[in-house]
């Protein structure tokens, strides 16, 4: 594999792990980051830049459905929820939610 393509398949692993934490649901979460790691686990040993190429290509969508499913999460934040607790923004609210119920 290239070097530039070898880091290129890093940052969208990366990106994936970070985007795959943002899930707030503990279930979805694991198993996201479960099934990126066997993935790229999996397919390690492939050389052929065009298979590459489709892989990188299919972990692209696969980046941009787990970004849709993870934006809707992250406008409803409740008080009192892990997002809260954690101290992310809750995005539906224009900032901080205030923890008033």
């Amino acid at each position: 594999m290239a070097a530039s393509s070898r880091a290129q398949v890093l940052r969208l692993y990366r990106a994936l792990l970070r985007e795959s934490q943002c899930f707030t649901a503990y279930g979805y979460r694991t198993y996201a980051i479960r099934r990126i790691r066997d993935a790229f686990r999996e397919n390690k040993h492939i050389e052929d830049s065009a298979e590459i190429q489709k892989l990188v290509n299919k972990a692209k969508e696969n980046l941009d459905i787990i970004h849709r499913q993870v934006i809707p999460a992250s406008l409803t934040c409740w008080p009192g929820t892990a997002q809260q607790a954690l101290g992310k923004p809750c995005l539906g609210t224009g900032g901080f939610s205030s923890g008033l119920y």
